[in-house]
């Protein structure tokens, strides 16, 4: 996103190679537009040999399967956030185990998106569809279907490796 007033002092705002990149920068007062990529989170939660899935309800990936995800509200921690996520797409409460890892990959919705990835144990509840997603279930980790987002198949496969 490139700003033609500068949001600080109401300048115009220019662009000039800072840092290696082309940035907006503010003449008058120096303020430094950077474009920074979106925290998200991810969450790879296991019961009898089977994941858990959300059939997307928005787009991106309407309609594909992929584990519980989202956006990092201000204020909260990643854990915290994923147990959100949990919660709102699937009616289910866990709690962070382990991080599986760290992904940075662009989105054709939201620009580039460093999504972090959780195993994940349940705590209680059956799981619903809510929030953003269609439809909830456990698939077996040998019957994986296609992720829209790469970063969900690598984190299954370095999954599938810790096992």
């Amino acid at each position: 996103m490139n700003f033609k007033y500068c949001p600080f002092c109401k300048s115009d705002m220019t662009v000039k190679n800072i840092e290696g990149r082309d940035r907006n920068i503010c003449l008058s007062c120096g303020y430094i537009h950077y474009v920074n990529p979106l925290p998200s989170v991810g969450i790879i939660a296991v019961k009898d040999g089977k994941c858990l899935l959300i059939k997307r309800g928005k787009e991106p990936g309407k309609g594909h399967w992929a584990p519980p995800s989202g956006f990092v509200e201000i204020g909260e921690t990643l854990e915290d956030a994923a147990a959100r996520e949990l919660l709102e797409e699937t009616g289910l409460k866990g709690h962070a185990i382990d991080l599986i890892g760290a992904y940075c990959e662009p989105n054709e919705v939201y620009g580039y998106v460093i999504t972090v990835v959780y195993l994940f144990s349940i705590d209680e509840g059956e799981p619903v569809a809510g929030d953003d997603a269609d439809d909830v279930k456990f698939i077996d980790l040998n019957e994986m279907p296609r992720m829209f987002f790469p970063c969900f198949e690598r984190a299954l496969e370095k999954y599938k490796d810790m096992l």
